[in-house]
């Protein structure tokens, strides 16, 4: 069993800049944790530090119990998967996935059984005796995965390793991430700003903002209730609408129209959530748009409305239903779907 704690842990450069901010979480034996954000909110920074390539400055690291802050990165026994590969050029592909065995004195037989293993399960059989320059990226990221693997570590630290691959390949290889770390079931973390590519790949979602943890949850949970205006706004797909509201005596007060059922909410100023696709189309409500764009999407199709007030909205509808631009529907939102925000803190309300 492999657990990782953060307690406290805190990055604050000479200069004054904080990168991390007192971040307290717990990585569970055998899942895969993804830290997600924008560029500049501290994952990789925060990679680093539990890969100790990076100086901790307060806090405590702990590995199964052990605090491993003073611990030399050669010793963590973690292995990292990098974004450049950073294949060694003149190797083969046994040889770059054997080379670390092989500094570390381990016997020859063993070498190969898990140079041998590993290359089965990332499909790379037919592959070792190439040397980088003969493989397409997706197999350049396969070998450095399978370098990691061959160390059998405790952790996986996997830091953007999908940014140099476009858009078809890095699908394929979400998937194979995922199929590998159920298979091997050793404790990981993913590092990626890519949302679409969070959601699909973790067990848990650790999301960051300015060097702070905002939420930890499954996938889902993160989604269907974010903890904050930011996560919300951030996690999903077209991006959720956010609108300004009121909400008085228990009723929401929203772009002209009103939704009872919010008697837990006091009396305040609040930003509304509205994912694209929580829209019902009914022409008795008393919200009218019209569309200004519909963006054809296959299965699905975009509409981009306006109010009467001149607020902006995105809806989802099923592809092929015949909207067309300057047409005016009628829409409701089940208050159930709605997500509420503190204007002041940004934190979720209901």
């Amino acid at each position: 069993m492999t657990t990782l704690t953060l307690n406290s842990l805190q990055k604050t450069y000479a200069n004054g800049t904080h990168a991390v901010r007192g971040i307290d979480l717990e990585i569970l034996d055998g899942e895969l944790t993804v830290f997600v954000g924008p560029s500049g909110c501290g994952k990789s920074t925060l990679l680093r530090m539990i890969a100790g390539l990076e100086e901790i400055t307060s806090g405590d690291l702990m590995l199964d119990g052990s605090r491993i802050n003073d611990v030399e990165p050669a010793h963590r026994d973690v292995a990292m998967v990098f974004q450049n590969y950073a294949l060694y050029p003149h190797m083969t592909v046994r040889r770059n996935m054997s080379y670390a065995l092989q500094n570390r004195k381990v016997a020859k037989a063993e070498i190969d059984r898990r140079v041998v293993e590993a290359a089965r399960m990332l499909q790379l059989d037919e592959l070792l005796e190439r040397k980088p320059a003969q493989l397409s990226g997706g197999q350049r990221q396969r070998v450095a995965m399978g370098r990691a693997i061959v160390r059998e570590p405790k952790l996986f630290l996997f830091d953007e390793p999908l940014s140099n691959l476009d858009a078809q390949l890095r699908a394929q290889m979400r998937v194979d991430i995922r199929k590998l770390q159920r298979q091997l079931r050793v404790t990981s973390i993913f590092v990626t700003h890519d949302q679409i590519e969070a959601m699909t790949v973790g067990d848990r979602l650790a999301v960051l903002n300015n060097g702070e943890l905002e939420q930890i949850g499954t996938p889902m949970e993160v989604y269907s209730k974010p903890a904050s205006e930011f996560v919300a706004s951030f996690i999903g797909s077209p991006r959720i609408n956010i609108v300004s509201g009121e909400v008085k005596a228990g009723t929401l007060h929203v772009d002209g129209f009103e939704l009872p059922g919010f008697s837990k909410i006091a009396d305040q100023p609040v930003k509304v959530g509205i994912r694209p696709e929580d829209f019902v189309l009914e022409s008795t409500s008393k919200m009218s748009l019209q569309i200004d764009l519909v963006e054809e999407l296959g299965s699905d199709e975009l509409l981009y409305c306006v109010s009467s007030a001149g607020l902006d909205y995105r809806i989802r509808r099923p592809g092929g239903s015949g909207h067309k631009v300057g047409e005016n529907i009628t829409v409701s939102v089940i208050s159930e779907k709605l997500h509420l925000f503190s204007s002041q803190s940004g934190k979720r309300l209901n």
